[in-house]
């Protein structure tokens, strides 16, 4: 079932007038003016820094040992009905019986929170926020275009700006199936003619209508949809209506080499779809289960998986989201993430003061990424930051495989995450059995000093896979 979701036109300001509307009923005695006041000043600064969420749901953990009937009267506070129980199967390996849930209030979100946070049963409880992709405009063509972000110095044509991920394919490394990258992000058209050959089909679970790795998901064949809660990764049809940003990055990061279209960092790669951001985009809940899906299938089966690729944001912290991604970086599993395109104004903006999730994440796995242009300049709607953001890639005007079997341009740190994470499952093709903070070491240290990121991102520098 869909959700209700404040989008561009509802976001925290529509929550801070439903809020003082609902104050003005049956709840007007539980808060003061000032308090109301307080609740509606949040609500807008959130919305300044781009701060959606779910109008009517918040994410609730208790502590462990908290009894039934202390549970069942702290939802009362806020007539919460349980909508989802979440406890992952990575979350159960690593000993939380408890996992989160997903409430369902009448009251607006903030407002619930403020009647429930700081209760001796309550280990967190926050919003249900709302990530969307961070790419802007779009120029589809259909012919081959122009890959600079694919370019080095010695190749032809050439571009000392782009990744140099056609010097690395001149020394031999064109990567290897071997190499598994999960895509969190909107679905991909795993039938796209330039992608096809490396996505992922799962060995571990045949379509026979049977959950057979009990991993929670039936016939999970190339991934799974979180937003829909179903198997079918790719939902744009032969129009291609739906899912054009996660089939863009899935292009740059391994599109195949054969002769037309265009061709990714790696010519050899397994992708798995991990779809959470649907029309309306993507909530917290179902991005922790993208990235726990990932964490499972590394401890459970082995399997190489490198990095995730996310190329979303707009959300606050999130203690779940961030636990999340911790437990990925236990599994070894890097977390490459866009630094944002800058706020309502689309003009970059610093995340060492404004931080932007789930880039800002301080956590050893996460890697985030800025954008730059074909001549060396930061792009303009790209954030920054000295000691949030790690380096700049190519992120404007790239141009990669999009839904129905078609392609387009589009810029955005969206466009620029994929070229790291193709780094990285480059990187991790040379070297196999490297452990994710040597991946980590090797595309910082590699960077190219460039001008218009220093002392804007912590290497002063683009990425450069040339020696990879």
């Amino acid at each position: 079932m869909k959700k209700n979701y404040f989008t561009a036109g509802r976001s925290a300001v529509a929550v801070a007038a439903l809020s003082v509307a609902f104050l003005t009923g049956c709840e007007k005695e539980s808060f003061t003016e000032d308090e109301t006041l307080a609740l509606t000043e949040e609500s807008q600064a959130m919305a300044s820094r781009g701060q959606e969420f779910v109008a009517n749901e918040v994410l609730v953990k208790f502590k462990a040992g908290v009894s039934e009937e202390a549970r069942a009267a702290v939802l009362a506070r806020i007539s919460g009905k349980v909508k989802e129980h979440v406890l992952t199967k990575t979350m159960e390996r690593l000993g939380d019986r408890e996992g989160f849930l997903l409430v369902h209030t009448p009251m607006a979100a903030l407002d619930a929170i403020s009647k429930m946070k700081g209760g001796a049963e309550i280990e967190f409880v926050e919003p249900n926020y709302i990530y969307q992709h961070h790419a802007t405009s779009s120029d589809p063509y259909y012919t081959n275009g122009s890959l600079w972000g694919m370019y080095g110095d010695a190749t032809s044509p050439a571009n000392q700006y782009g990744s140099q991920a056609g010097e690395a394919w001149a020394g031999g490394n064109t990567g290897s199936t071997s190499v598994v990258v999960g895509i969190i992000d909107e679905g991909i058209q795993y039938s796209h003619p330039d992608l096809n050959a490396n996505i992922w089909t799962n060995p571990f679970d045949p379509i026979d209508g049977v959950d057979n790795d009990g991993n929670g998901y039936v016939d999970d064949t190339h991934g799974w949809d979180f937003d829909g809660n179903d198997n079918e990764v790719y939902d744009g049809g032969s129009r291609g209506s739906l899912d054009d940003h996660g089939t863009h990055v899935a292009g740059t990061i391994g599109a195949v080499n054969d002769g037309s279209g265009v061709v990714g960092v790696n010519w050899n790669v397994t992708m798995i779809s991990l779809k959470f951001l649907g029309r309306r985009g993507g909530t917290t809940a179902n991005a922790v289960k993208a990235v726990d899906y990932l964490t499972d299938l590394k401890s459970r089966h082995s399997m190489n998986i490198v990095a995730s690729n996310n190329s979303w944001g707009g959300g606050g912290f999130s203690q779940a989201l961030y636990d999340a991604v911790n437990r990925a970086n236990a599994g070894d599993i890097l977390f490459v993430a866009a630094a944002g395109n800058g706020g309502s104004d689309g003009v970059g903006d610093d995340n060492d003061v404004t931080a932007s999730f789930p880039s800002n994440y301080d956590l050893n796995n996460v890697i985030a990424v800025a954008a730059i242009t074909s001549t060396g300049a930061k792009s303009s709607f790209s954030n920054y930051g000295a000691t949030t953001v790690d380096l700049g890639a190519p992120g404007s005007a790239i141009n990669s495989t999009t839904a129905f079997n078609t392609y387009s341009s589009y810029s955005g740190t969206s466009m620029a995450t994929p070229h790291v994470t193709g780094g990285v499952a480059l990187y991790a093709a040379s070297h196999p059995g490297s452990t994710a903070a040597t991946i980590k070491n090797a595309i910082l240290s590699s960077t190219v000093p460039t001008a218009s990121l220093a002392g804007k991102t912590v290497t002063g520098g683009r990425l450069n896979v040339s020696g990879f």
